[in-house]
């Protein structure tokens, strides 16, 4: 901000030419802060999104959009709240405009803070918890956490905003007292927003304090983590996988199905509401009459191409190219793109293609025949647009560049030497100790073409400033190779093989015909199976989801298939296919029922029938047999062998993953062998042979603080989802449109 800018906010709506107040440019800032903190209560802060003059319902007349601890979330309140912070928001942007990512932040950030106001916030009244307006006042104006400081930072230069910076770029807390003490309206308004975020924090951090403080590990759980992880574990086992048993011999009935769902019934707790689809994609490509109609324009823009001066092809190719996207680049022999060998041989000026490179036509231009060196040394002073060690913006490209010519003029009149500058000055940490030089390089070396280009195209003793990504360069060719080849600049066209829009209406027209003829569940099946089309699956859906494998931007799918029931087909459209669309399966949260998941059911209890019928013939064959190899004879079967497995593990080798089987070997004592069990993979016997047990650490305190802290780390995270869990939340906030 400049100097000249008052730090009084100007209450008038009307669009001004200046901001005229730190507080109006800290609340330019565009998107959400989101951050978790302590317990994981999300504490949002709003700085500044696009606005939106669209409704944000749609056709859905829904009265609420969710519930939590048993009380409805009134539509016309939630959407109040929206409408608020939209006008908040076109006041600060002045425009109407508003995509969909930011809408999607906001319901997120209005979601949130319902939950917090209502889930998290009264268990601190519960407890007692308290923060005084000191505690506020001692992170806000005293001494400001990195929170605060961030708000009053530029985001575009990195630095505190002038009228609160000290003499080195830091928040000054002289000036921050005396900007909170005579705030007034939209100043006084957003410091009370910066105390409310940090009085929030202070809540959770204590709230999670005193979780985390209630926590610790006992001596006994401590020995217990120590020997799983150091102790390790020899035995001798044999196994016969379920897969050994056909299908056909374990069949259940629909008895058992339900007599096996009665039992298990808890293993198909559903503990958020999906759904399932399956459709089939009409993909919209190009015709060949779209891939000719593409060809002639890419050969007119070869033509005219020709005609062009060096000066007018970036303009020329920005209006032809897809995206208006200008590609010049140098090339040499190795590296070539252009198919035709004579463009090695071809004067600056020629034109080649149209050439078909699958999704592009393209249309190439030999620019320049340069001469280059094969190798050069050049050393550098880097003025950088980002803080070295922290990577956040430091100064713009216009500082930047500002400085780098001062330098230069310093350099050229000999009144600063370049040693001296490098080590003072440079933001290069990396060649800081080489007097900025790394050594010669040659085209294939990994530096941007910027930096190659001043050396390998310099003259040795030349010095000058060069502009990159970076920052600003100020560079001193050391010396160039005596030996020299060519490169080539080529500049680039792409036209994009896109099909038409009656291309597009007429695959449209196909779908739509499809889902008409073929719409129910019955149909639906019928007719893919008829067409031999691609069926694909989206399973597990949720009603907060975007996106779906393979179809960016579902919304509006997602949105009828939670209000669709299930066998109900309808059609959509994406940007580059028209999906056909069948709902399959609707899993609300609870125990599902047994129709919806009697598939599942069924495998499971296939699964357990072999299990019986596995540990019956163990029980038969091996009798009372206490020797793995004796059993594996009886049963036709081969004795392995695990040796020094750490009792933390989950596989076993030439098994894969079976708890059932290293939790039965941990719980075997050594010298005995356990009876036939069902395991993860199959029925086995296992027989331990030794324990080699490490020595146990005389204090074992340092066991028990890497146990604390990982039950500190999980405790905030889990914590916060118990207590949702207990809130019992319905979430649909996404039918907001």
């Amino acid at each position: 901000m400049s100097k000249e800018k008052n730090i009084q906010p100007q209450v008038d709506s009307k669009p001004k030419k200046e901001s005229t107040s730190v507080l109006q440019a800290i609340r330019k800032r565009t998107g959400l802060l989101v951050g978790i903190v302590g317990l994981a209560l999300v504490i949002f802060v709003l700085e500044s999104l696009l606005g939106s003059g669209a409704s944000i319902f749609g056709g859905n007349e829904m009265s609420s959009v969710g519930s939590i601890n048993g009380k409805t979330i009134d539509r016309n309140e939630f959407l109040t709240k929206f409408e608020n912070q939209l006008n908040v928001i076109r006041q600060q942007k002045q425009t109407n405009d508003i995509d969909e990512a930011t809408r999607s932040q906001l319901l997120d950030y209005i979601w949130q803070q319902y939950i917090a106001d209502m889930v998290i916030k009264p268990q601190y009244a519960k407890i007692g918890i308290t923060v005084g307006e000191d505690e506020i006042y001692e992170r806000v104006v005293a001494h400001p956490v990195p929170s605060v400081t961030q708000r009053l930072t530029d985001p575009k230069t990195g630095q505190v905003y002038e009228q609160l910076s000290a003499p080195d770029g830091s928040l000054d807390p002289v000036k921050l007292r005396s900007f909170v003490q005579n705030a007034t309206g939209d100043q006084e308004m957003f410091i009370k927003q910066m105390e409310d975020d940090i009085k929030n924090m202070r809540f959770a951090e204590k709230y999670a304090t005193l979780i985390r403080k209630g926590l610790y590990a006992t001596t006994a759980e401590a020995t217990a983590a120590f020997k799983a992880q150091n102790n390790k574990i020899n035995f001798n086992y044999v196994i016969k996988k379920y897969e050994s048993v056909s299908d056909s011999a374990a069949k259940v009935s629909a008895e058992e199905i339900k007599k096996f769902y009665n039992n298990n019934s808890y293993l198909f707790k559903n503990t958020e509401t999906t759904r399932k689809i399956e459709y089939v994609s009409f993909d919209v490509l190009p015709s060949p009459s779209d891939v000719e109609a593409i060809a002639k324009d890419a050969q007119r823009a070869a033509e005219e191409f020709k005609g062009k001066s060096i000066r007018e092809d970036s303009s020329f190719i920005a209006q032809e190219s897809e995206n208006g996207a200008i590609n010049i680049q140098d090339m040499n022999k190795k590296n070539m793109i252009v198919r035709d060998s004579t463009i090695f041989t071809s004067a600056a000026g020629t034109v080649f293609g149209p050439y078909n490179e699958g999704a592009y036509f393209k249309v190439y231009k030999l620019q320049a025949i340069n001469s280059i060196a094969d190798s050069a040394k050049v050393r550098h002073i880097l003025i950088g647009t980002n803080d070295p060690q922290t990577q956040q913006p430091k100064r713009s490209q216009e500082q930047a560049k500002k400085m780098a010519d001062s330098l230069l003029v310093l350099i050229k009149e000999k009144k600063v030497s370049f040693d001296t500058l490098v080590k003072t000055i440079s933001d290069d940490g990396g060649s800081k100790t080489n007097g900025g030089d790394y050594g010669w390089f040659d085209e294939t070396k990994g530096f941007v073409e910027p930096f190659k280009n001043a050396g390998l195209k310099g003259t040795k003793g030349n010095i000058s400033v060069v502009p990159t990504q970076f920052g600003y360069h100020i560079i001193e060719v050391l010396d160039v190779s005596k030996t020299r080849h060519n490169t080539y600049t080529v500049a680039q066209i792409f036209k994009l093989i896109a099909p038409s829009d009656e291309t597009n209406q007429a695959i449209f027209g196909e779908a739509s015909q499809f889902a008409g003829e073929n719409n129910t569940a019955e149909l639906f099946d019928k007719a893919v199976d008829a067409k031999k089309l691609t069926k694909r699956i989206g399973d597990n859906i949720k009603e907060g989801d975007r996106q779906l494998p393979g179809l960016d931007g579902a919304k509006d799918l997602i949105n009828w298939v939670y209000t669709a029931k299930k066998g109900d087909v309808n059609i959509f459209t994406f940007t580059d296919k028209h999906v056909v669309a069948k709902v399959t399966s609707i899993k609300n949260k609870g125990i599902l029922p047994l129709e919806d998941v009697k598939e599942e059911v069924e495998i499971l209890a296939i699964k357990d029938k072999k299990a019986q019928l596995l540990l019956a013939e163990f029980n038969a064959k091996a009798g009372t047999s206490k020797n793995v190899e004796e059993i594996a004879a009886k049963l036709g079967l081969e004795a392995k062998k695990q040796e020094a497995l750490p009792l933390s593990s989950h596989n076993v080798e030439g098994l894969g993953h079976d708890d059932i089987l290293m939790g039965t070997a941990i719980g075997t004592k050594a010298g005995t062998t356990s009876k036939a069990i069902a395991g993860d993979n199959g029925v086995f016997v296992v027989s331990v042979i030794s324990i080699e047990e490490s020595t146990m650490p005389i204090d074992i305190k340092m066991q028990k603080m890497q146990l604390e802290q990982t039950m500190g780390g999980k405790a905030d995270y889990e914590a916060f989802n118990a207590l949702k869990e207990i809130a019992n939340i319905e979430d649909h906030k996404s039918r907001v449109n």
